[in-house]
């Protein structure tokens, strides 16, 4: 079969962005609550294994027949949380895979690596051995715990102590509560889901939760939502909105964080064609991104334009995003857009970028002249 594209479709596949990008892992989160997990080892990372698998669940058997110092006191003294910690005062063997979903292994040899995979894969298992990549089928990233917020940074093994740098950071902007309204969130879903349609009214509720959650402010009680919730489900049948964002830097790390969060609540994000590809990754993944040319089009034989979609996206419910691009045109045209939708009364938001660099470096002189 021969399949004919035109003109149009070509230039469209062409320039269609990449959904998702290489990855060297894949991020996964494994669900070990009651599961079997097999550890085998002596020492102190075998330990701190043990001990992690043991706070998210599982039923951790460990085989150490000579413990280290650390294994001791986890093994005769440590909490084990929701899991549980079973010592076995020998070696492992094969019998030791039996149920296990997991297998972590601190062992010294490569004859021993080889055989502890095989028995533990031919049992089911998949398995880690501490420090020896070459034998492992999943690996243990750095670890920021608001749980049941949970955040894992892998750099494949490249640079561990860059991922330790980068969980510090997340560290630093994720306060200790975050713990209290993820667990909030999770007790106020239910009414959610009962009380707000899927979409737009969903949607509102959880950026205004997500801006309360960041705010710094104490977690309140599960009743102070029920009226919020009540209100967002009276917006219903009401239009969205348009915000406009100045993108005309062209740079990713010049958008204020109301941008941001724009972005990823956004529908539909229109832009220019010379807008930055790492801009409109900052978007939700779920958002449909169309170029000006693309949002322009004839319907029944009459133009549709910018303005006119719009509107019909907006009063559908819709939050859409406007990006002013790099070409000065766009910034003419986005303000005849704008003056044009205000006039039909659709609400509008306008969100100028940071400081541009001339400004920093205007600034910059002025006090290095004082």
């Amino acid at each position: 079969m021969t399949l004919l594209l035109n003109e149009a479709g070509r230039r469209k596949r062409r320039t269609r962005r990449e959904r998702v990008g290489c990855l060297a892992t894949l991020p996964v989160f494994f669900n070990l609550k009651g599961a079997k997990v097999v550890v085998a080892g002596d020492g102190d990372g075998a330990a701190w294994k043990a001990e992690l698998l043991a706070a998210s669940g599982a039923e951790v058997h460990v085989h150490a027949p000579a413990p280290e110092e650390d294994m001791l006191d986890l093994l005769t003294n440590g909490k084990c949380h929701s899991g549980q910690l079973i010592w076995h005062r020998k070696q492992w063997d094969e019998t030791s895979f039996d149920g296990a979903v997991m297998a972590i292994g601190d062992l010294e040899t490569t004859h021993e690596c080889v055989r502890f995979r095989l028995q533990a894969n031919a049992a089911g298992a998949v398995v880690n051995i501490i420090d020896k990549p070459a034998y492992c089928q999943f690996q243990f990233g750095s670890i920021v715990n608001r749980s049941p917020v949970v955040i894992g940074i892998s750099t494949d093994g490249a640079a561990p102590i860059l991922g330790q740098a980068i969980r510090r950071r997340i560290e630093s902007l994720l306060s200790s509560t975050m713990a209290d309204w993820a667990d909030l969130a999770r007790r106020v879903r239910p009414a959610v889901l009962r009380h707000l349609t899927a979409g737009a009214p969903r949607r509102r509720f959880w950026e205004r939760f997500v801006d309360l959650a960041f705010s710094g402010r104490k977690v309140p009680d599960v009743s102070h939502f029920d009226g919020f919730i009540a209100e967002v489900a009276r917006l219903k049948g009401k239009p969205g909105t348009v915000t406009f964002i100045d993108a005309s830097h062209g740079e990713s790390d010049l958008l204020p964080m109301r941008a941001i969060r724009a972005l990823q609540g956004a529908d539909v994000i229109l832009h220019g064609p010379a807008t930055n590809l790492d801009i409109l990754e900052l978007a939700r993944r779920e958002a449909k991104r169309q170029t000006i040319d693309e949002a322009q089009s004839f319907a029944d034989g009459e133009f549709v334009s910018t303005v006119d979609r719009m509107v019909a996206l907006s009063q559908s419910g819709k939050h859409v995003v406007r990006l002013l691009a790099t070409d000065p045109r766009d910034s003419q045209q986005m303000q005849c857009e704008l003056q044009s939708l205000t006039d039909r009364h659709i609400p509008t938001a306008a969100i100028p970028p940071l400081a541009r660099e001339e400004q920093f470096r205007h600034g910059f002189d002025a006090v290095a002249a004082e």
